[in-house]
Parts: C-alpha cells; structure tokens; sequence
C-alpha cells in the first residue's frame, strides 16, 4: 500500500490569488527592476553627453555675435574673436543675469580703477565686455548707460537672446575679447577689482621664468616670447575664508559644501581648493585653448577648467582674494542639485573620451 501526497488547495480568499511567491522569486523582481533602472538612467547619461559633444562641435569656433551696437552712433562695430591678435593689455568679461541693481555699483567701481590706472600707465589699454544672458529685466539698459558714458571702445555689450547659464556667457565673452589678459568677475562685485593686481602679478612672475628658462634651453627660441602667447591660469580663490564660512554658516550648508568638495575632488582631481570662485585670470593663449573646449554652460564650467588645464598642461596658481557676501545670490538647493549632475557629465564625458579635447 503506497502513500500518496494530498494535493495543495487553495481556498478563494488566498493573498497570492492562486500563486505561490517564493522570496526567491521577489528578490529577482527586484533586482531586474534594479537593473533596468540602473540601465535606463546610463542611457540617459550617455546620450546627454552625446549630445553636449555634438552641439560643441557645432558651436567650438562660432563667431555668431559678428558685431557690437554702439548706442552714440547707431553704427555696428566689427566684433574680434580670441584668434585675433591682442589689442588691448587686459579685458574684463562680466556675466550678468538680472543685475540691474547689483551691477552698476559693480561697473562703476571697476571701471573708475580701469581708468585711473590707465591714466597713470599709458601702456595700460583695457576694455570690458558685459554678457548680459537673456535678462529680463532692466540689465541691458543699465550696461548700455555705460557704454554711452564711456564709449564702446572701452566698454561693450553682448546681448544673448535667451538665458543659457554663466558658463556660457563667460565663454561668449571670452572668444570676442581683445586683451592680452583676460579676467572673468561676477556682476555682484564681491571681490574687488582692485585684486586683479595679485593675479596679474603672478601671471608675470610665472611668464618671466618660463622665459629664463627658454633663454637657457640648448635650443634657444628665435624670439622672446608675448604675455599673451604664454598659457597661464591664475584662479581667485576664498579658501583662507573657509574657517569663517564654517562658523557662520547653517549645518546644513556646510554639509552640502562638504559633499560638493568632495564630488569635485572626484571629478577634476586635487590642485585647486576654491573652483567656484567667479574670479579668474587667463592669459589670450590659455582662454583660446580652454574656452573653445569648455562643454558645461551653466554652474561648475569651473571645475570644468581646472579639468582642461590639466590635461591641457597650463599652469595653474591659486591666489588668494578678498571677498564679501552680497545679498541676491541665485545659488538654490536646486543648483545644488544641478552642479552634481554636471559633475557626473565631466566624469563620463571625459572618462569615456566621448568629449575630445581639441590643442
């Protein structure tokens, strides 16, 4: 006499309606989902790299700003690209994005230093070109009250028509400029103009030993080199000021400067402690290179730099500067959250060789 198994009944109101679910089987679930999610925000990734890359090399040596609007005269003044010779010692590039408060105290300080010091060295030409980023208030108006009051070769104007983001707007005014230096500062006048002088100061420090050291090459050079031919960057920096900040800031905050520095470290590798600080020198040569392979238009194009200039090879020297915090910040949570994302971009663009590096 055999004995048999009675078969498995499932009453009506079973939970698994009829089935059997084995933890097993769930944690397979799970994972596939895991996977295909993880898949699906790669693609997503990959193919907004692409993109950047495609666009980049549609936009690399794009002059579509072909001139300035003089308000005295009405006339189109021819605009230059960073491939032109040098014609004045220094420019200053301004991004303004709804600044008609904060930037005329800005313009009228920097500017009265400009020409105070042209007027004791008259080897000392300058100009300073404003970028206003699709503004929709009054920013346009203000910088062309400037350029009125001290003419167009001194001073110009960049309309964009629509926002794009700081990174691109430094970059529009970097390829149109005309010094043999060239200074990028924020419309909110946190750091002083008058700091220019530390970072120009190691510019020709650096400048006069790489020419001594060209001198004593056993292939001496036909020539001596121009400031302007010579790659250099020179970065402001607050980092002497983190102490401070530490104290005086919400926990919060510094948490999240914390992870940010961290992420940038992962990203663009140790060198440089303040990348975010929105004053920096280059020389015509080392912004011709780095700011027609710039890719990030928007908040870390800074981190993106300092990537470039490494693998680019030009020197970089941070300096330390003065600076104070003045109310209208547009950095948000969501900027936060924006700036990561972009670090993300500069790990796989790179990473993955899909953004090339053009020298």
């Amino acid at each position: 006499m055999s004995w048999q198994c009675p078969p498995l009944l499932l009453s009506a109101d079973d939970p698994n309606n009829g089935t059997l679910t084995s933890p097993l089987s769930v944690s397979l679930a799970i994972s596939s989902l895991a996977l295909i999610l993880v898949l699906g925000v790669a693609a997503f990734f990959l193919e907004f790299v692409r993109k950047i890359g495609c666009k980049h090399s549609l936009e690399r040596l794009d002059a579509s700003d072909a001139f300035f609007e003089d308000p005295d005269s009405l006339k189109k003044v021819p605009c230059p690209t960073i491939f032109d010779p040098a014609e004045k010692y220094l420019s200053l590039v301004i991004p303004a994005y709804n600044e008609e408060l904060r930037l005329p105290e800005a313009l009228e300080e920097a500017l009265n230093y400009l020409q105070e010091r042209s007027a004791a060295d008259k080897t000392f030409t300058y100009e300073v070109l404003i970028v206003d980023d699709g503004s929709k208030d009054r920013t346009s108006k203000v910088a062309f009250n400037f350029v009125r009051k001290y003419k167009i070769d001194n001073v110009r104007i960049i309309l964009l028509e629509r926002n794009h983001g700081k990174g691109e707007a430094i970059r529009k005014g970097m390829l149109h400029s005309r010094g043999e230096l060239l200074l990028m500062l924020d419309a909110d006048g946190a750091t002083k103009v008058t700091d220019l002088e530390k970072l120009e100061s190691q510019i020709h420090a650096l400048a006069q030993k790489k020419e001594k050291l060209s001198s004593q090459a056993t292939t001496p050079i036909d020539s001596r080199h121009k400031l302007s031919d010579m790659e250099i960057a020179v970065f402001g920096s607050r980092a002497h000021l983190e102490k401070e900040a530490l104290a005086t800031r919400k926990w919060y905050r510094n948490f999240l400067m914390k992870g940010f520095h961290l992420v940038v470290l992962m990203a663009a590798g140790p060198g440089i402690r303040d990348t975010q600080c929105g004053f920096k020198m280059f020389t015509r040569a080392a912004a011709c290179k780095l700011f027609t392979n710039i890719r990030l238009k928007r908040w870390c194009f800074d981190v993106e730099i300092v990537y470039l200039c490494k693998h680019l090879k030009i020197p970089m020297i941070e300096v330390s500067v003065n600076w104070s915090e003045i109310p209208g910040s547009k950095v948000r949570l969501t900027s936060i959250v924006h700036m990561l994302f972009e670090l993300v971009l500069i790990r796989l663009g790179y990473g993955l060789g899909i953004w090339k590096i053009h020298t």
